[in-house]
C-alpha cells in the first residue's frame, strides 16, 4: 500500500491509499480531487497537472519530451510540475506529497 498526500488550494490535505502500480491521476480522481484527465492519460492535455513536493521530485523518472510539451500548456506550472497520469506509484513513493494547483477545475463536475 502506498500513501499519497494531496494538498488542496484551500489548505486542507487529502490522504489517499493506493496500490503499487496505480497511476496518480486515477488515485486523485477516486479521492474526489479536481483533476480532470480529459485525455485519459494519453498526454494530449494538461488537465491532470500537479506540483510534486521538492523532496519527492528527484525520486520520479524524468519527464518525457511529450510530457514537457503538455506542461508548457498548463496554468501555474512550477519547476516540480508533472502530469499525474504519468506518475506510476511504487513503494519508493510511499508518502508522496503533491499539490493541486489553484487553477485546477474538473469540468466533469459542476
Amino acid at each position: 500500500m502506498v500513501k499519497v498526500c494531496f494538498a488542496r488550494p484551500a489548505g486542507d490535505d487529502v490522504i489517499a491509499d493506493a496500490d503499487a502500480g496505480d497511476n496518480l491521476l486515477r488515485v486523485a480522481q477516486v479521492a474526489g480531487l479536481p483533476l480532470e484527465g480529459t485525455c485519459e492519460g494519453q498526454m494530449a492535455c494538461s488537465t491532470c497537472h500537479v506540483i510534486v513536493g521538492k523532496e519527492w521530485f528527484a525520486k520520479l523518472p524524468d519527464a518525457s519530451e511529450e510530457e514537457e510539451d503538455m506542461l508548457d500548456l498548463a496554468a501555474g506550472v512550477q519547476p516540480t510540475s508533472r502530469l499525474s497520469c504519468q506518475i506510476v506509484l511504487g513503494e519508493e513513493l510511499d508518502g508522496l506529497t503533491v499539490s493541486i494547483p489553484a487553477e485546477s477545475h474538473d469540468m466533469r463536475v459542476s
